[in-house]
């Protein structure tokens, strides 16, 4: 009522004021002496504004200055509201300032009631304007206040409260229902959100408009009721302080379960046989898409189609429902079989029922057919290391009567094989693992209709042999001087297997890196670096490794292989010392030591032989060959060698190989000084020696483990063992299918390689043949021949591991 009250009273005062204006001109006209200075407001309309709920003392604002000019400042004006304030909110005041009286308007104190937007948005106060001391001197304005909105007001809901009743399979995202509330107050200030008071999971408000959603799924069965309480929250800034919850809305939402779906018929016909004691004619499965109560199903029954009732329908599982028979059928009353129709119904409420569903029920009669066997010839591999008990193949005539009975016609391949009379099944009796033949042909006769058939076994090598080389060990002795790539020594390994189990490939294993190479294929070992016996190792210990292409398997054998590098003479002496040079006066003394020259061979160190190739024609020095050492022989007083130096050119021998000849510069002075002075060139041909004797001395006494091989891979020391959790009693389903697993026969062997597989057989127990055990894969027990209806209802087998 505030906000048509605000609006409308604007609109009226406009009117009013401009049909009063003419008159309002007059009388100022009148108010003012003609011949008088003027008295007047500056416009005879005003606008200003004020909050609401304004504290006492406040002052309007206006956008221009309200008052009158003082023509002569000796006037004392005085304002005062003479209408348009009926309730006394506002007083007049003046305040003079130079030339000019303004007109104030402020709200009074002292009043009860207060400024209310809500109430009255608009006052159009007429004010008049007196000289204190001049009646005539009079005039009139208008001042329109506008009042504005302060948000004082709450947001209040419009019912509180609401209910709604929901189903309990509501889609998410529905709007269940819708909250209203309203807030007098105008523009941003009007402007509110909602929420929940408690966090809710299930339910969702949105904001703005009010309108609740389904944000969960609801089960009827944890709660089929919800007390929501909403609440409206103010946008603007409040007055009232920061609570701006204005009410409390309450949403009560019921649950209700609705049985919506009607149940669904899907029917699976079988054939049964005339010998069927219990025969089933079809299996039903009806679905329904309720949950709880309504998605039940009550009962499926025949509404047509077995007027004798010889049929009736049996509940198996929940939703699982088999036809049956209640007596014997005359078949031949039906020749083409029956069609019955079936529906289903829940137990919903309000119930429904399934589309009716029409099934077409047969028996299986019996055929005339011949018997044979189900293959005119059999055929089955057998691995080589299968252990005893391994089952082969099974043969079987169709159809099978109760009573057959089957053996192996006897013959000298049958000696390796048994047969369940009963079952056809075909295993082995012996190991295979030292028999050279690779076929065997056996031959069934089914005793009864005197059927035979023949069985062709082959058998697959397992890679049981291992390569085995021709010699314990190989020793060769290798010249220092071949080139690479030599050929120093040939290996070779045979291998008893056959195929890729038989092929060979060879490869060097050695701890310390070997000059030395092998063909992978054909076992020749060649030098890949050149021998130098005096820095390395005389000889060299390594193993060769044959290794068989063999699956999932390699088997290996290693040998000891030494060869051994020989000396030879292949280094020329080396001198300490070159490029000697000194000084010997003319009184040297005969006979005294003037230098000495030393090589060394590092060929074994042999003898070295020293000797003067030039520059001592005239005799005057002697070279010892054995020491070096270089002396004079002669007195060189008169010499006149030219230039005054002797050049001796010396060399070095060990018989076989001269070393580079080195000079030695003998200058011959005369006068006080030392009687000798020489210098030489080191080469350090000592140390370089010393460093490759330290070398061969390192490689010489670095340990070769391979001289104390020990082929320890190849030895099968432990037996197997079975776990220590292996079952002794487990129980399954008579109706798992054929090849389902069983259980995990779980065995070890601390054995490596070939040595450690395991094989498994059944050893005992397992008389229907009902069961076989992968003999590699882990123990896998599986279902081998239908166990169905068999007359025993338990079945005690006994597993063996091998390897």
């Amino acid at each position: 009522m505030g906000q048509w009250a605000g609006s409308r009273a604007p609109l009226l005062l406009q009117a009013l004021l401009l049909l009063l204006l003419p008159l309002f001109k007059s009388c100022l006209s009148q108010t003012t002496p003609q011949d008088g200075p003027r008295f007047a407001f500056t416009q005879t309309v005003y606008h200003a504004t004020v909050y609401e709920n304004s504290a006492a003392r406040t002052y309007a604002n206006s956008k221009i200055k309200m008052g009158i000019h003082l023509a002569q400042r000796s006037w004392e004006i005085r304002y005062r509201i003479t209408s348009g304030d009926d309730e006394g909110f506002f007083k007049a005041e003046e305040y003079v300032l130079g030339d000019f009286c303004f007109l104030r308007i402020r709200t009074k104190g002292g009043n009860a009631a207060i400024l209310n937007r809500e109430i009255q948005d608009n006052y159009v106060l007429t004010v008049k304007a007196s000289v204190k001391g001049e009646a005539l001197l009079e005039t009139w304005a208008k001042v329109s206040i506008q009042v504005l909105d302060m948000n004082d007001l709450r947001p209040l809901f419009s019912p509180t409260t609401y209910s709604v009743t929901i189903s309990e399979s509501t889609p998410l995202r529905t709007s269940i229902a819708q909250v209203t509330a309203t807030d007098a107050d105008i523009g941003s200030n009007g402007e509110f959100y909602y929420f929940f008071k408690d966090k809710m999971e299930l339910f969702a408000v949105h904001p703005t408009s009010g309108v609740v959603s389904l944000s969960g799924k609801l089960n009827v069965d944890e709660q089929s009721r919800y007390d929501l309480e909403i609440l409206a929250v103010d946008r603007g800034m409040k007055l009232y302080g920061n609570n701006g919850v204005s009410s409390t809305a309450k949403l009560f939402v019921h649950v209700e379960r609705v049985n919506e779906h009607a149940p669904t018929l899907n029917v699976v016909t079988h054939m049964p046989s005339l010998l069927d004691k219990n025969p089933v004619y079809a299996i039903i499965t009806v679905e329904d898409l309720d949950e709880g109560l309504n998605g039940e199903i009550d009962t499926v029954t025949i509404v047509r189609g077995d007027p004798s009732d010889h049929f009736f329908v049996e509940q198996t599982d929940d939703h699982e429902f088999t036809i049956k028979g209640t007596e014997p059928v005359n078949w031949d009353i039906y020749p083409f079989g029956c069609n019955l129709t079936l529906q289903a119904r829940d137990r919903g409420t309000p119930t429904k029922f399934s589309d009716v569903e029409v099934v077409q029920i047969t028996i299986q009669k019996k055929q005339p057919v011949d018997i044979k066997f189900e293959k005119e010839f059999y055929e089955a591999s057998l691995n080589e290391i299968s252990p005893p008990g391994t089952i082969v193949i099974g043969v079987k005539i169709n159809p099978e009567p109760d009573d057959a009975e089957y053996i192996l016609a006897p013959s000298a391949d049958s000696a390796f094989f048994r047969i369940n009379t009963i079952t056809g099944v075909i295993s082995t009796s012996r190991w295979f693992t030292k028999v050279s033949q690779d076929v065997f042909n056996l031959e069934v006769l089914e005793v009864d209709s005197e059927l035979k058939v023949k069985i062709c076994v082959s058998i697959d090598d397992a890679n049981d042999n291992t390569p085995t080389f021709i010699q314990a060990s190989y020793e060769v002795f290798v010249n220092e001087s071949v080139p690479i790539g030599t050929n120093v020594l040939s290996v070779s390994a045979i291998d008893d297997d056959k195929g890729e189990n038989g092929y060979i490939t060879y490869s060097i294993s050695s701890l310390q890196p070997v000059p030395f190479k092998i063909n992978q294929f054909s076992g020749i070992i060649n030098t890949i670096k050149e021998l130098d016996f005096e820095s390395s190792s005389e000889s060299f210990v390594f193993v060769v490794r044959a290794s068989d292409w063999g699956s999932p398997y390699r088997r290996e054998s290693e040998v000891n292989v030494t060869i051994h590098v020989e000396n030879v003479n292949d280094n020329q002496p080396l001198f300490e010392k070159v490029a000697c040079q000194g000084v010997i006066s003319r009184d040297f003394p005969v006979d005294e030591i003037i230098t000495t020259v030393s090589a060394i061979d590092v060929d074994e160190l042999e003898l070295v032989k020293y000797k003067i190739i030039s520059g001592n024609e005239l005799g005057y020095f002697d070279l010892n060959p054995d020491s070096g050492v270089l002396t004079l022989r002669r007195s060189v007083a008169m010499a006149t060698p030219k230039n005054g130096i002797f050049t001796l050119k010396i060399t070095a021998t060990d018989g076989e190989n001269y070393s580079d000849p080195i000079f030695v510069n003998i200058t011959i002075v005369q006068g006080k000084t030392p009687p000798k002075s020489f210098n030489c060139k080191e080469t350090r041909v000592a140390q370089k020696l010393a460093e490759k004797l330290l070398k061969k001395s390192k490689a010489g006494s670095k340990p070769k483990i391979e001289e104390g091989f020990i082929d320890l891979f190849s030895i099968n020391r432990q037996m197997p063992q079975f776990d220590k959790a292996f079952p002794t009693d487990i129980k399954i389903r008579e109706d798992l299918k054929i090849g389902s697993s069983v259980f995990q026969v779980n065995a070890y062997d601390g054995d490596t390689g070939f040595n450690g597989q395991i094989v498994y057989a059944i050893s005992d127990g397992n008389t229907d043949n009902c069961f076989m055990i992968d003999i590699v894969s882990r123990g896998s027990a599986l279902i081998y021949g239908a166990c169905q209806g068999s007359a025993n209802k338990g079945h005690k087998s006994c597993c063996t591991r091998f390897c």
